[in-house]
Parts: C-alpha cells; structure tokens; sequence
C-alpha cells in the first residue's frame, strides 16, 4: 500500500478545525488534483477530471509521472485506467485517453457479464474499433419490479433494444439502459454438461454457478453422452420455457481430468488453440547457424528437471576458478535456450507468446505460450543434440559473493538430462550407470559450487517460507489417485539458486547498459498488512517488529520460532498472506521476499514472455547479433508488463480453480466420512478448513456451529460464542465431516465435530465493549437445533 498523505484534520484535539480543513482539502483537490494524493492511485473522479483538463497529458506515463506513481501502483493505475475504459468513462485513441461520446437514446445491447453486485451489464452491439472499448451499460430494472420480486428483464448472452441514460454519478458504469424488447437470447456459445432425458433430447447443466439450464432437442444432441462437457451454441427460445442449445463440440465425460481442466481454461479465457499461422511459422523454423555464437559444445553443460519434463530451458556447469586473485572460488555457468533467435518481434509466433503470457500446467496437459516445434524441439536442450542458447558465466568468491559475469551467445550440446531425483541420489552415494561417470567430473563440482553460493545466499537472508508443493497423481483414466508431496531436494535448491543468480547478472548487465528492460519486482509488505500479521502473531505470543522498514529476516525470525511447534504451517501462511504480490514492471523497486534489489527473469523464456524480452534486451545491448530488443518494444514495456502480470494471476487462478475440482471430484464419494483438519480462513460467515492430505479446502457456515451466537474477531482471527466463550480460532486443529461436495464448482461444505476451546478473556472482554459501546458486531444467529 502506498504512503499516503496525512491530513491534518485527523490530529487530535483538532476540534471544529477539522471541517473546515476538509473544506480546505476539497477546495485544493478541486484546483489541483495531485496536491493531496500524491504517491497513490488516484479515485475515478480524479482520474476523469484530470484527463478532462489535460487532454495533451493524457497517456498512462504521463498520468502516472503527474501522480509520482511507481512499481506496483503503475500497474493499479493501468487497471483503474482499463475499469474506466470498460465502463464507458473514458476511450483510448492511441496512447492517449479521452472522454467518449454519447451513445445513442436507443441502442442494440449485448448483455456481456454482471457486476460485483449481480447485475446485468451490456454493451454495444455495434461499436468502432477505432473509438476503443465499447462502454459498459447497467440494464436498470425498475423498484416496483424489484419489490415485486421480478427478475431483471434480459440474461446473460441475450441481445436487447434498450434505451440508454447517463449515469450522473460515477460510481459505476457510464449509462444506465432499460430493456425496451429482446432480440435474441443467449448469443454465442457456452459449456455446460449434458443431462439425458427419457424423450431423447437433454437438458444443459451449467457449469457456473450464475448460468441457466437450457434444453437440448434430440436432433441437436449430436454423439453427446449423459455426463459429457460440451460446448453448445445457444439459440433462440420459445416465449416460454427454457432456452434452446445445439452441441458444436464434445469436450469429454466431466467425470474426467480432461474435462474439469477445460473448464477453466474457458472460464479463464486462456488461449488454448494455436491459429494455423503460428503453427506454420513454427513449422518452417530452421535450426540456428553459427552466427554470432561461441563454440561451446565441449563444455559438459547438464540439465536437471523433473523426470517427466518434456523441455529443457536451462542447462548448468560449475568448476573451481584457478586464478590466484581468487582463492577456493568456483566458477557457474548457466545455460538458456536462445528463444529470441526464433521468436521475432512482430511475428505470428511473438504475438501469440504475448497474447498468452506464459505457459499454463494443469495435472493433465500444459497450455504452452508457444507451439511444440519450438518449445519441445529447436529450444530444448536435448541431449547430444545442438542447440543455440545464451550463457552467463558468474565467478563467486569462497564467501559466495559473485565477483564479476559476462555474457554469451552459444551454441552447445547438452553432456546429459537427469531427473533431481537421478542427480540426488548419485550424491547420496547411490549413482545409476549414468550418472556413475557424471559424479566426480560434473555433479560433485556443481555440489561444492551450491555449497559455495548458499554461504552467499544465507548471508542475504531472503524469505525462507516452508510451503510444501503438493501434486495430484492421476489415474490412468485421468481421474485423480493421490495427492503427493513431493521431497524438497538439495538438487531443487542448488538449480534455484543459480538460476536466481543467473536473473540478477541480467538485470545487472541491462541495467549498466542503460538498456530498458521489465524486471520481477515484489514490494515490502503494506503497513496494513503488517498491522493485522502483528495482531494474529501476539494471539499466538509471537511479535513482529514495527516500522516501515519491514527486511525478509524479520519475518525469518518468525518463522524460525514456529518451525517444529504446532503453529508452524498457519504461521507461515499468514506470513504468506501478508506478503504483496510479485509482479514485472520496467521501474524497479527491488524484489523483498528474495531480498535483491535488481532482478529480472532471465532462465524461463519457453515459458514466460518476460524472459524472452529480457533475452531481447541483452542480445540488443550487448550486440549478439539478430533477435535483439527493438525501439518500439522498448516504447511499450510498460503496457506489456502490466498485461503478463494480468496473464500470471490468470494462470494461477485457473490452476488453482482446476486443483479445487479435481479433489472436490475426488472425494465426492466419501461424503459422511470424517477428516481432521486446520482451520486456515475466519470470516463472520464461517470458518475455511483446509485437509493437508488432500490439499483441499472447505467452509463450515457460522449458522451449523451451534446454539451460541458466535461472533468475529478479526483481530485475533476467530469466531467466539457469546455466551459460553467457546470459539474457534485460526489455525486450530479440529474434527469435521463432509456434507457436500460440489465437483463443477470445486466446493466441499463441512460439519464441525470438534467442540470449540475457550477463548483467551482478553479476545472475550473486546467483543463486550464492542457492545456496550453500540457497535454492531458482525455474526449470524443459529437455527433452533445443531444439526
């Protein structure tokens, strides 16, 4: 959260002075809007007005600079920019924002989406790509309509006649429209999943908790089977009676893996098709010649992965230096595949890696951001086999401090491809027939090398969160078997830490060069943030240090004194969740949880488009021949920043949501049976307990815990009843049982069986005075019975 500005009304003892300097404050806002917000996103009305009075001002670099907005709050301007656009209040032409024009009093709508609130949102039918995002319109529904418990007229996908009024406002989309006649119901295609009914036709199951059933002729069935996930293309419906669809394609059982992964890559509108123009350019990509590279392919460069990795972007080698200037130091050298020699600016290939952002990995399948030819084949690391790559070659002295690091443009040959289990267990003494010759020559080198770097690393003392990875093992059938943990190796943490080592020398390098480039920023926690981490961790007897100038050890020393006690897995989740989200920016601010002030992603460009601009960036200052950073990128980094950083959090939902199905489908047949669980979520609606097992997460309503009326602190994150000071408390081990699983949705609802422990007298006697003062305290009351 960024710093803001305090007024002096809120100093005590103010007395009437304090109207009137809010007065005073209004005024000065009103001539200046900049004099009492600068350092933090502006409200839209600001935003609105001061792109009104600054027309030649106009572009996000410039409204940012009149704000002083930097790192993370760039990007929430860019977000509160698009809000407006989408909401009609502002239009780009450019690279600069304008106010719009009027809609016409009567408009063809497409009703798109809802708004926070459920209510139906339209735009245009018609509207010139050369006047920006089509504004956004509320469909109004009249109070005597609402009163009389009548739905809004119109539905998601349907297209209306409407007549169209300004919202005078601002608080929300720029018109408001009542619906004068629909023209077309539910325009488009949706999934949904197929429901046979006796006559021979269907019924469409949605698959969102927001969507309508719609009924499935027989003719319009297609090869659809009961239980089957489909796309269908809705049509028109009789004037009463559900909606018409016709199945255009079969995605496959919902009982399966495949399916429930479909679903998110269309919830999320991740693209997941690759249009033929990609597939041909890729296609017709010819291996890399020598040009401009160093003959590296005696160099016995090793990659370590996963055992069923299917590309190799990183491949590494490590030695002893032998100069005298630095004694017992090593040598690392880190491998890249050269991706920007074949994904050019411009081309089909680079528009789509843009358009997706990054690679997307669920259990069964990977989304790539780019197309086989390139990720599996010319880009990875084979072994034995050719491939261009740049390197970095970093020398760290006997303190693991990195003493210097150059750059190169290679060609190599990949010695061999081990698993991190492979290559640990040759360490531990047990080495296979290959990696028997590997173990003195290449692997005990790299060894002594992470021994080298870690003095280096546990001297910077980045965030050491202990967050197990958890991976679902599927079935052959593609449903899921298991949920593993998988080991924490030194060979995982040997491959991380050179690669991390390997993004700051290219942010160091870009940024000697003066050479613009997106780094991987990630900014101290808020003040706020802290404040309710503080508030939890001294319920627990723990404290955490005040100040602005929050450093990652502070939070070590946190998680240092929980480790080993039953606290330990909440606490670091809550240190988690207090932590801002990393994203890439071109200005840098540093990147707190690995406690390095420049670092840009460099080691992943298969995957992550951030990586490919950087790889640009270094071939272009560096002078690496063709596939260097062009003036035009450089001109755009922030918008492309912003976009891969929206793309990210994209990805992360639709993997997460894909998670939640799967176990939620999973355990759908073990409804009654009983788990113990972590409570990990207090809400004044219920409780979050999550089963570590499973890696699942389900809700218990405040209404099923009792008799009591249970009330919420947030501060100490718990739920007490009032009259028996029994209660529930964030991290609590307790006993519940599954009701309900919901597999679409990805939602368990449980019964608590645990009875709740008493609550501290401190958390008792605050909910108290909360009362005797008349403040409202947030609960629900219970039915008459416990079940």
């Amino acid at each position: 959260m960024s710093k803001r500005y305090r007024d002096p009304s809120e100093t005590p003892g103010s007395g009437n002075r304090k109207s009137r300097r809010a007065e005073g404050a209004a005024k000065a806002r009103s001539e200046n809007p900049t004099a009492l917000i600068h350092g933090e996103v502006p409200p839209r009305d600001v935003l609105m007005q001061f792109i009104t009075d600054n027309p030649d001002r106009a572009s996000k670099r410039e409204i940012a600079k009149a704000f002083g907005l930097k790192g993370e709050q760039r990007v929430e301007l860019k977000q509160a920019l698009k809000d407006l656009e989408e909401d009609g209040l502002v239009q780009k032409s450019r690279k600069s924002l304008t106010r719009p024009g009027a809609l016409p009093p009567v408009t063809v709508l497409d009703i798109t989406t809802r708004d926070k609130d459920g209510e139906l949102i339209g735009r245009p039918a018609e509207w010139p790509e050369e006047a920006g995002a089509a504004p956004a319109v509320l469909i109004r529904q009249s109070s005597s309509d609402r009163s009389k418990g009548k739905a809004a007229v119109g539905g998601l996908g349907d297209r209306v006649l409407a007549k169209i009024f300004a919202n005078k406002d601002r608080s929300g989309p720029a018109y408001t429209a009542r619906v004068i006649k629909i023209l077309d119901r539910h325009v488009g295609a949706v999934m949904g999943v197929v429901r046979k009914m006796p006559d021979g036709g269907a019924r469409l199951m949605p698959i969102d908790r927001r969507g309508e059933e719609m009924q499935i002729d027989a003719t319009d069935i297609g090869e659809a089977k009961d239980g089957d996930l489909v796309e269908v293309e809705v049509g028109r419906s009789a004037r009463f009676g559900l909606a018409r669809a016709k199945v255009l394609n079969v995605v496959g059982s919902v009982a399966s893996e495949k399916a429930i992964s479909m679903i998110a890559i269309h919830a999320h509108g991740i693209p997941h098709i690759f249009p033929q123009s990609v597939i041909s350019e890729a296609e017709e990509a010819k291996p890399a010649s020598m040009s401009h590279r160093e003959d590296w392919r005696d160099l016995p460069l090793i990659t370590i992965d996963p055992h069923d990795a299917k590309d190799h972007d990183d491949a590494v080698y490590a030695e002893l230096d032998t100069s005298p200037d630095n004694p017992d130091g090593v040598i690392v050298t880190v491998a890249i595949a050269d991706v920007s020699y074949y994904i050019r600016p411009k081309s089909a290939l680079d528009r789509e890696a843009l358009k997706r952002g990054n690679s997307v990995y669920f259990p069964d399948r990977v989304v790539p951001m780019l197309p086989e030819r390139i990720s599996n084949d010319l880009c990875s690391l084979r072994e034995g086999v050719d491939r261009p790559a740049l390197a970095v070659r970093m020398v760290f002295s006997h303190e693991g401090r990195k003493a210097s690091h150059t750059f190169h443009r290679i060609m190599m040959k990949s010695a061999a491809k081990l698993s991190y289990q492979q290559a640990q267990a040759a360490i531990d003494g047990k080495p296979d027939d290959k990696t028997g010759p590997l173990l003195e020559p290449i692997l005990k080198p790299l060894w002594h090398a992470y021994a080298v770097m870690k003095r280096g690393r546990d001297r910077r003392q980045p965030l050491e969160l202990d967050m197990p990875e958890r991976k679902i093992i599927l079935k052959e059938d593609g449903t899921v078997d298991r949920v593993h943990v998988p080991e924490r190796l030194d060979a995982h943490k040997l491959i991380e830490e050179m690669m991390i080592q390997a993004n700051v020398a290219a942010a160091e390098t870009l940024e000697k060069k003066r050479q613009p480039l997106i780094y991987r920023i990630h900014d101290a926690p808020t003040l706020a943030k802290q404040e309710v981490l503080r508030e939890f961790l001294a319920t627990l007897g723990m404290s955490l240090v005040k100040g602005g100038n929050m450093r990652s050890n502070s939070f070590n020393g946190i998680l240092a004194k929980a480790e080993d006690t039953p606290h330990q897995v909440i606490v670091n989740e809550m240190v988690l969740r207090s932590q801002s989200q990393a994203i890439y920016s071109p200005d840098n601010i540093g990147h707190f949880g690995l406690n390095l002030m420049k670092y840009a992603h460099f080691t992943s460009p298969i995957r992550r488009y951030a990586d490919l601009i950087v790889h640009r960036a270094l071939v272009g200052s560096l002078g690496l021949g063709e596939g260097g950073i062009t003036k035009e990128e450089e001109a755009s980094l922030e918008d492309i920043a912003a976009e891969i950083s929206t793309f990210e959090r994209r990805a992360m939902a639709a993997e997460r949501d894909t998670v939640n199905r799967l176990i939620a489908h999973h355990l759908a047949g073990r409804i009654g049976d009983e788990f113990e669980g972590q409570i990990r979520g207090v809400t004044k609606s219920g409780l979050f307990v999550a089963l570590p097992q499973f890696g699942a997460d389900g809700f218990i309503p405040v209404s099923t815990l009792g008799r009591d009326y249970y009330i919420y602190d947030e501060a100490h994150q718990a739920l007490t009843g009032e009259k028996s000071g029994l209660g529930y408390q964030l991290g609590d081990v307790v006993e519940v049982k599954l009701v309900e699983a919901v597999p679409l949705a990805g939602a368990l609802r449980f019964e608590m069986l645990s009875e709740g422990r008493k609550m501290p007298v401190a958390t008792r006697s605050f909910h108290k005075a909360g009362r005797r003062n008349g403040r409202k305290q947030p609960g629900t009351r219970p039915p008459r019975s416990r079940r």
